[in-house]
């Protein structure tokens, strides 16, 4: 993966040790079983150390990250904008707008997240419903946080 290099790949024990790690995930938590091990089987575990750089403000977006430990910081134009806290998730906006990325993501503390690239994100929002609407409603939200509207006189 391009966008976080020199980050340590861990491989779980097992797709039912992966499937516990995705249940404890706000967004997919209610999922059925069989449709968690179907989205373990694109999703990769990453350890994080402490000061990586998730994404880069202005590149392209490739991957979707959820946070399943640790903490990120979201930055836009050198500000600090938001923190990300276990069970968050951040890097959908590059990918449905198809946009450069909006902000920087950077782990203030070792951190485990779960990655997807394009591809499977894109399969997973077109799989479930549900989870698609809970994406687009978080990222309608953050989209609304990027318009400043002027004030008329």
């Amino acid at each position: 993966m391009r966008a976080i290099p020199n980050i340590i790949r861990r491989s779980t024990n097992g797709s039912s040790a992966k499937r516990d790690l995705l249940r404890q995930i706000p967004l997919l938590a209610d999922r059925p079983r069989r449709e968690l091990d179907f989205i373990s089987s694109f999703t990769e575990v990453v350890d994080v150390p402490a000061g990586q750089m998730l994404t880069r403000e202005g590149d392209s977006g490739r991957e979707f990250f959820v946070l399943a430990s640790g903490a990120a910081e979201v930055r836009r134009d050198g500000r600090h904008v938001a923190t990300v806290e276990p069970g968050g998730f951040f890097g959908e906006i590059a990918l449905v707008t198809k946009l450069p990325r909006t902000a920087t993501v950077t782990a203030p503390v070792s951190s485990r997240v779960l990655v997807m690239t394009d591809r499977d994100f894109r399969r997973l929002v077109e799989i479930d419903p549900q989870i698609r609407l809970r994406i687009l409603s978080s990222l309608t939200r953050r989209l609304e946080g990027l318009t400043v509207v002027p004030r008329t006189a």
